[in-house]
């Protein structure tokens, strides 16, 4: 029986060659050289900690209950909004309108406004206080 016969169906194993391939090229002269890497740290083996349980987050609404269709949807079953959503809603508004006009006043358009209207403010008060010096002198 012939060698191919022995190894039909099977990969070849590679030759190994007589000597090591190194373990880097060779750097040519223009090549900048990296300084070798020194040995890290022996690092002890530790076990890995045990994760704690989780507590368990129970039904919504707390007490051992199952929460109501109010609870879940903001409205009761004849449709009427709840309190809570109600009040959540306006939070919700304020919250937004109030970011929103920090936001505008932040921006290079909102801060030329509150320049403008300092300098407005400030051009009132003037006039105002010219009228005021006039009618005190007749």
């Amino acid at each position: 029986m012939s060698s191919d016969e022995r190894n039909h169906g099977r990969i070849p194993e590679p030759e190994t060659p007589d000597e090591p391939a190194p373990d880097v090229t060779p750097a040519e002269p223009a090549t900048p050289t990296v300084p070798d890497v020194p040995p890290s740290p022996d690092i002890p083996d530790v076990p890995p900690a045990a994760p704690e349980p989780a507590p368990d987050p129970g039904p919504v609404g707390g007490g051992g209950r199952a929460p109501t269709i109010e609870e879940i949807t903001g409205y009761t079953r004849d449709g009427v909004p709840t309190l809570d959503s109600v009040r959540e809603k306006i939070e919700h508004r304020s919250a937004t309108a109030i970011g929103a006009e920090e936001l505008a006043r932040e921006s290079v358009s909102g801060r030329t406004l509150d320049d403008e209207y300092e300098a407005r403010q400030a051009a009132a008060a003037d006039k105002l206080a010219e009228i005021r010096r006039s009618l005190r002198s007749e």
